[in-house]
């Protein structure tokens, strides 16, 4: 599909009658920085204020409990992915499928298989798109040296974080193995992968009528490629970030990654929005599958965001296309709905 599709918008009508349910850690925050989780925070509250600023009639809602018996909502948008346990971004999803009730996002078991990255990995084998060689370290599983592949340098990571939380590195097999049982005694399985020295790219992809639109895709470049990017970084809770997300220009590059780009979506359709990350070894040029994101950061300031005001949306219309996709998708657009039930 062309990069210069035209954004959708919700009728009137049914912004005024369509009940939504916009569920987030910090859906009514009204502050800056989060001590703990940095502009996470600031991240939902200005969601909030787009929903708004849309025209929804919007119910807000910082608790999975809200789901726990039938709310008067006709639609979910959920952002509450990171709920302090073990997969818990397909909590959101499970209830709304217990109450028949649509969603925006992938189904559960699609936002299962994205958010473990050894299982995204494995999904990427399966459809040749290459992957660098990883170890999955299950919680109660043994911690076997042969298992971790080879390299100089190990990225250590929670199996199913985001932003890079909980991410640190070692040269070592002692130093692999003091990082796994770290994370399992804190409650996550550890995946570990050679470090890679270069830099993220980023293909953001959305739906507009019914095809998917890769959004133009972004480099995340940084000053020193052997610098490993840290939870801190990413949630401006640290100073000194040294990066710079760009568009990719480079035609070759560019053709690669959009390419297994879509390769990687066939397995996850239908997702309404996400982001397939990629790596670039700044020594050979070699590009390598990194991860799935599929309820991915909607920030004005982060990628999605920043590709669709490259070709001319605002962040208003990025949110209400796919918003307006998704509603589409569950049937919703052309449905009257009960406002008095």
């Amino acid at each position: 599909m062309s990069r210069h599709a035209a954004p959708r918008t919700i009728p009137a009508t049914l912004k005024r009658a369509l009940r939504v349910l916009f569920i987030a850690k910090h859906a009514r925050w009204e502050g800056g920085l989060h001590p703990g989780d940095g502009t996470h925070a600031v991240y939902h509250r200005e969601m909030r204020q787009v929903l708004e600023g849309i025209g929804l009639n919007l119910m807000l809602a910082d608790d999975y409990r809200v789901l726990f018996d039938e709310p008067l909502v006709d639609f979910v948008f959920p952002l509450l992915n990171r709920g302090g346990f073990l997969n818990s971004e397909m909590l959101l999803p499970l209830l709304c499928e217990r109450l028949d009730l649509p969603y925006l996002g992938a189904s559960p078991i699609l936002r299962g298989l994205a958010d473990d990255k050894h299982l995204a990995k494995r999904a990427a084998v399966a459809r040749g798109v290459p992957t660098a060689p990883w170890a999955i370290f299950r919680q109660g599983a043994p911690i076997e040296a042969a298992a971790c592949p080879a390299g100089e340098r190990f990225v250590i990571k929670p199996n199913a974080s985001s932003a890079s939380w909980g991410v640190s590195d070692a040269h070592n097999w002692a130093g692999v193995r003091q990082a796994v049982i770290r994370l399992h005694d804190e409650g996550h399985d550890a995946i570990v992968e050679p470090f890679i020295a270069g830099h993220d790219i980023e293909v953001s992809v959305i739906t507009v009528d019914d095809e998917p639109l890769i959004l133009p895709t972004q480099i995340v470049e940084q000053a020193d490629p052997g610098l490993l990017r840290t939870y801190q970084e990413k949630r401006n809770l640290c100073a000194g970030q040294a990066y710079e997300i760009r568009p990719l220009t480079d035609p070759q590059v560019l053709a690669v990654v959009e390419a297994r780009a879509r390769e990687m979506m066939r397995e996850f359709m239908p997702f309404d929005y996400g982001r397939f990350e990629f790596r670039i070894d700044v020594a050979t040029g070699a590009i390598q599958f990194l991860e799935v994101n599929l309820n991915c950061n909607l920030w004005s300031r982060k990628t999605i965001a920043m590709a669709a005001a490259q070709i001319g949306w605002s962040h208003g219309e990025l949110i209400e296309t796919i918003l307006a996709e998704s509603l589409s998708r569950h049937g919703l657009m052309g449905r009257k709905i009960d406002v008095a039930a």
